[in-house]
């Protein structure tokens, strides 16, 4: 028998993850954040939830939360320290099988951007990859090469 995925079972399945979101920017939050970028962060995944729970007609398709997932990853794909670390321990206990993967060093690896969302992935973590340690400099540099090829085979988009 073959499980299908319907756009029920993963919003439903996202709107978990986002829980555990909130509740790590709740009860682990950044030591770098002030009230108000946990309060930010915290209203933004649940407009998210929301959004996902209910979205508009032409966006109740598995393509179109593929975005919702990006955005409610994004941190916690690319980020480190105690509150993501939480947040994945969370995800496994929950049983949610979402992978933890760094989409930067993939696209490395790759040599090219396949896509808008990976796109607006390299664009949000760029400057953060780097201050972190994520990416060398010679890395970044290539990233850059990277983010421009994808953008001049992409301008009419």
């Amino acid at each position: 028998m073959t499980l299908t995925k319907t756009y029920e079972t993963e919003s439903q399945k996202l709107a978990k993850a986002i829980d555990i979101a909130v509740d790590a920017f709740t009860h682990v939050c950044p030591k770098n954040f002030t009230k108000e970028n946990q309060d930010h962060f915290i209203k933004t995944y649940l407009k998210w939830k929301e959004s996902c729970l209910n979205p508009e007609a032409k966006y109740r398709n598995l393509q179109s939360l593929k975005y919702d997932i990006n955005n409610v990853f994004t941190y916690f794909q690319e980020g480190t320290g105690p509150t993501v670390e939480y947040f994945w321990g969370k995800i496994a206990e929950a049983g949610l099988y979402y992978n933890r993967e760094n989409r930067i060093k993939k696209i490395l690896d790759r040599g090219k951007i396949r896509g808008r969302v990976e796109f607006e992935c390299v664009v949000d973590m760029f400057v953060v990859a780097q201050q972190n340690g994520m990416i060398t400099k010679d890395e970044a540099l290539r990233l850059s090469d990277i983010l421009k090829n994808y953008e001049l085979k992409n301008k009419n988009e």
